[in-house]
């Protein structure tokens, strides 16, 4: 599992825009799903495998993420975790977390890996 922070966000200011900001998260490719997962508080969603490359966007709240039998690493939103195909990862949230689940053949995140 990897841990990362959201790519810095810029201005968008092209076609008239304002009050907008972008910052992009990952390049996927092949067949891509796109999911919504609220977890309410104390939630979990237990391990299993993934079934291909997923990455784990937290956008409000905060929880955790783990692989395997990895101690739990920490999510705020604007934080993201990725899985590759196969590997055992479970989430959860004391307080409650809405995520967005991405997967695909390929995920390769644009920003580095939190320290």
């Amino acid at each position: 599992m990897r841990i990362f922070a959201f790519e810095p966000t810029r201005e968008i200011t092209r076609f008239d825009s304002h009050g907008a900001t972008i910052g992009g998260v990952a390049r996927a490719r092949g067949a891509v799903r796109v999911s919504l997962l609220q977890l309410a508080a104390g939630g979990l969603v237990g391990g299993h495998p993934a079934t291909c490359p997923q990455l784990f966007l937290a956008v409000a709240g905060s929880g955790w993420a783990r692989s395997g039998d990895e101690p739990r690493s920490p999510l705020a939103a604007g934080e993201a975790a990725l899985w590759d195909a196969d590997e055992m990862h479970e989430t959860g949230s004391d307080h409650g977390l809405t995520a967005v689940i991405v997967e695909a053949d390929a995920i390769e995140p644009l920003a580095r890996p939190r320290l």
